[in-house]
């Protein structure tokens, strides 16, 4: 247990000896621009641009679960960020259930986000294949609507990102800088402007689902949950994060407060400049609306561009991370050793090829399935709360345990955010549905054999001291 310290926010903290090391260093090279830019560029994937279609299959009701995913979101940010000040280790969730549960909840962690980072990649490529096909319309006047087609340009879209991070921390970094700028501005564009051209009628019923709003509020919270997957993005790349005690926690909460603007006003805009009925089968739902606000389809065709930029963006961010949490873990001797592997540029090649080959795989069986991306996005985000959950309770096993030092003028405030983050944890995992509980559930427990394996082969019998 290290010294106390008092962290950038002003709490009083234990900071614990970790693999992380000293807070500066040549790998250390996500300053606090690119780390924002990190959560921004994970966050904001092709998933909004998809989104408003998702979401009016349920109605203007799911207005009311965004806002009570985004309240969700920046509690959980906050939380991250806590817990980034404590431990700035890499791994994020995985390093901190470790901490305060020990070993095999630690390692539940890290393989539930390995899991969520590949799905989840493989629903970025489908919410992406919609915008290069329209643009392909648009401008090529060619027509790639197949499935072959619709996979062949997915697989692009995982490969481009993952020979980009075989390059390095440094060239994807400066990559992910780049992209978040070009796809931020005109989102906000028609976040803005697409309010005054907002009309009532367009919006459908309130609630479209048939059943009750309750159950309607608890699915669509589960498909909206998909857009912030990534809060903790640079709690996981902490080790090349500099002055990770205090730009984790920065990074994060502005960037899930930008986003939840952006989110908020955009998803207004579509949904009430496209008709409801439109809108459920639109499959570039941003290109629909410029054209509807402006006329013609030269704005649709460049809102399309735009999120081909940002779909890229956000692959290139999440391949670091389905590479980054196993070698967390393979450092602690909690995954495969081979994980662990760098190349002379520091980058992790046995994660991101795994990782990449298992995202190509996920999405062979999504499109054999009738609604690849609401299939993928509900098991990713089943699979996105189980770390969340586990790190708002270590959070919370710190603050009534008195393990840690805490300073009790926050206490309250920070276990109020906390149990906020926990409800929200538990009820994404509760309404992101039966058949995606089941499958995450199964894919969890598919771990057990490879944690017993990894023991296994270090010659060690139950949990190390």
């Amino acid at each position: 247990m290290g010294e106390p310290r008092v962290p950038a926010d002003g709490g009083l903290d234990t900071v614990e000896s970790t693999s992380a090391g000293a807070t500066e260093g040549p790998g250390r090279s996500l300053g606090p621009g690119a780390a924002i830019a990190l959560v921004i560029g994970n966050v904001v994937g092709t998933g909004i641009f998809l989104l408003p279609s998702s979401l009016a299959a349920f109605g203007t009701v799911s207005l009311v679960a965004m806002g009570a995913v985004t309240i969700g979101a920046i509690a959980m940010a906050m939380v991250f960020g806590r817990l980034g000040a404590r431990i700035p280790a890499g791994g994020g969730p995985y390093a901190y259930a470790r901490d305060a549960f020990g070993e095999f909840v630690g390692f539940w962690n890290a393989w539930s986000f390995w899991l969520t980072a590949w799905i989840g990649n493989a629903a970025i490529a489908v919410a992406w294949v919609g915008y290069v096909q329209y643009a392909a319309r648009q401008v090529l006047g060619l027509d790639w609507g197949g499935t072959t087609s619709a996979i062949v340009i997915a697989l692009v879209g995982v490969w481009i990102p993952a020979v980009v991070n075989l390059m390095g921390a440094r060239n994807m970094a400066a990559f992910q800088l780049v992209t978040t700028i070009l796809k931020f501005a005109p989102l906000l564009f028609v976040a803005v402007v697409g309010l005054f051209f907002v009309q009532g009628a367009d919006f459908g019923p309130f609630n479209a689902t048939g059943g009750n709003a309750i159950g309607a509020i608890s699915l669509a919270g589960a498909v909206a949950l998909f857009i912030y997957s990534g809060v903790e993005s640079v709690s996981i790349a902490a080790e090349k994060v500099k002055d990770p005690a205090r730009n984790i926690g920065r990074a994060s909460v502005i960037g899930v407060l930008a986003c939840a603007v952006l989110y908020m006003l955009s998803t207004v805009a579509v949904m009430g400049t496209v008709p409801h009925d439109r809108l459920v089968e639109s499959s570039a739902p941003f290109a629909d609306a410029i054209n509807n606000m402006f006329g013609g389809s030269a704005g649709g065709t460049l809102m399309a561009a735009c999120a081909i930029v940002s779909g890229i963006g956000a692959l290139n961010g999440w391949t670091m991370l389905v590479a980054e949490m196993p070698k967390a873990a393979a450092q602690d001797g909690m995954f495969p050793a081979f994980f662990a592997k760098e190349s002379r540029r520091g980058a992790p090649v046995p994660g991101i090829l795994v990782g990449s080959v298992l995202t190509s795989l996920m999405l062979l069986v999504a499109y054999a399935s009738e609604n690849a991306f609401d299939t993928i996005v509900l098991l990713a985000s089943f699979t996105t709360v189980v770390p969340y959950f586990f790190s708002a309770c270590a959070q919370l096993f710190w603050l009534v345990t008195g393990e840690r030092e805490v300073d009790k003028a926050r206490l309250g405030r920070d276990a109020v955010i906390t149990v906020i983050a926990l409800v929200f944890a538990f009820w994404m995992a509760y309404g992101s549905g039966a058949e995606a509980v089941l499958g995450g559930t199964l894919m969890l427990l598919v771990g057990v054999p490879v944690y017993i394996w990894v023991k296994a082969k270090r010659g060690e019998y139950g949990p190390r001291v």
